[in-house]
């Protein structure tokens, strides 16, 4: 398998370390190698849990723009989440540095996140005019409250790991070797025997009566956008994620 991860196994915690620079951007030769060591891990019986991590200063920026021009091949983003999802053992992002656009939506199938006190983690698509394009859309609503959600999305901006883990989309913040950490974090979650979290499983909510909300939404996000259609059309898978069941939002 190409260089552009690698695979491990300590105390029977697999270990698939993301090794793209700069960025760790999600070319064809890394979303390949992050599904084959998906399922090596999965196959494993020795292996107990997963975690996925960059590097300390990236875990991913997500699409890699060397690419761009270039064919997509299989398998894609959207795959990957599904093998992410159908993980029987748990799955942690460790995040260090940055996770943005399909990077965060990479740590968002996960079943837990934890990270570094500086990290950032966002999802710009907007921005270029385009939609999060592998689930961000669904998830984001289901594990942070939905204003706050349409607020990352609809603006681009990301958010600091301390606003983060308030918000709930962090489960820890960890100080000091990421990976030591990430590797605690997941013995003392086998060792108490807690499930798996999937977010697609979770229920998006709203204060209050949800057409008021959302019309209230459309209105500033009009507004704010200056006629874009892109926000506003986040803002209607947003509305999805509260409505309909995740694979039919997800469309």
């Amino acid at each position: 398998m190409s260089e552009a991860a690698q695979y491990s196994v300590r105390d029977g915690i697999a270990v698939i370390t993301l090794n793209n620079p700069p960025v760790n951007g999600l070319g064809n030769a890394l979303r390949a190698a992050i599904m084959e060591y998906l399922k090596k891990a999965e196959g494993d019986p020795e292996v107990k849990a997963a975690v996925l991590i960059g590097s300390e200063k990236a875990f991913s920026g997500g699409a890699d723009i060397r690419e761009f021009n270039k064919p997509r091949e299989k398998p894609d983003l959207s795959e990957i989440n599904d093998q992410q999802d159908a993980m029987t053992k748990p799955l942690v992002a460790a995040i260090g540095g940055f996770a943005l656009g399909g990077g965060l939506e990479l740590a968002l199938a996960c079943h837990f996140r934890i990270a570094l006190p500086k990290s950032q983690l966002g999802l710009p698509e907007v921005r270029l005019g385009i939609l999060p394009g592998s689930g961000g859309t669904q998830r984001l609503p289901r594990i942070i409250a939905m204003a706050e959600a349409l607020r990352m999305m609809t603006t681009g901006n990301p958010i600091a790991a301390e606003r983060a883990k308030l918000l709930g989309l962090l489960d820890e913040i960890v100080e000091g070797d990421l990976l030591e950490a990430a590797l605690l974090f997941l013995a003392k979650l086998l060792k108490e025997g807690r499930p798996r979290r999937r977010i697609r499983d979770m229920q998006a909510k709203v204060d209050g009566d949800p057409k008021a909300f959302f019309a209230q939404v459309r209105e500033q996000v009009a507004r704010e956008s200056k006629g874009y259609p892109a926000p506003l059309e986040i803002v209607a898978c947003a509305e999805a994620a509260l409505t309909r069941p995740f694979d039919e939002g997800r469309k």
